[in-house]
């Protein structure tokens, strides 16, 4: 497997790779990062080999609050062109869907904890779920959806929201849901977005949240399996 340059946008100080550094560091690629609260300064297109976009409180509509999401999505749209494979969760899913001309919107009910997601007959057939179970529970942290863009394949949905996953062109991942969280992160999710967890169809409280956490290594798992699939491709 070659090197690769992977780029991450984070939006929020609490919410990083998580576990997606942890296959970084341990497949030998480099890692480099863009922080918008920190800095809005874009990396070249040629300069990099992945773009992983990840969540956030935001929504991909607050342009007038954060003036940098209107360069973001124009950078995403680029990479995505370019033939970059790009990863987008939570936040980063609906970015990139945005940025592929799909619409964002409410979803009817917030989605807060782990509830399962169930793939769809493509994402069977397909080479990056192959062999997964039909059926998992992962983490949620969401309020907004999006429609599937034009041409992508439905990879999962949930009770709670129908478009959980998609991959569009074979190299864009888009996962409403987080494989990602280590208990750290869950921790950090908790402690800064705590008003989020009231009272909901699809909202587990905290004690319920963290009484799953043996949930992580399972969602760790799953993603390492994909990102190594993801990687091949190169």
């Amino acid at each position: 497997m070659k090197e690769l340059r992977i780029h991450y946008f984070q939006h929020v100080a609490f919410e990083s790779l998580g576990s997606i550094e942890e296959w970084i560091s341990l497949s030998g690629h480099s890692l480099t990062s863009t922080r918008f609260f920190e800095s809005s300064k874009l990396p070249e297109i040629a300069d990099i080999d992945w773009l992983i976009v990840m969540g956030g409180g935001m929504s991909v509509h607050d342009e007038v609050q954060f003036p940098w999401l209107a360069d973001e999505k124009q950078f995403i749209r680029q990479a995505i062109d370019a033939g970059k494979i790009v990863i987008g969760i939570c936040l980063g899913s609906q970015l990139v869907s945005e940025a592929l001309g799909a619409r964002v919107y409410q979803n009817k009910d917030k989605e807060i904890g782990w509830f399962d997601i169930e793939l769809t007959c493509f994402a069977k057939s397909n080479n990056l779920f192959f062999g997964m179970e039909d059926r998992t529970k992962v983490f949620h942290w969401h309020g907004d959806t999006f429609d599937l863009p034009e041409n992508a394949i439905h990879l999962a949905f949930s009770k709670g929201t129908k478009n959980q996953a998609y991959i569009y062109n074979g190299k864009v991942l888009a996962m409403q849901f987080h494989l990602e969280p280590t208990l750290n992160s869950l921790q950090l999710m908790i402690e800064n977005c705590r008003n989020e967890l009231t009272t909901g169809k699809y909202i587990q409280t905290e004690i319920e949240i963290l009484a799953n956490k043996q949930l992580i290594d399972s969602s760790r798992k799953i993603l390492f399996t994909l990102l190594d699939r993801l990687a091949a491709q190169e």
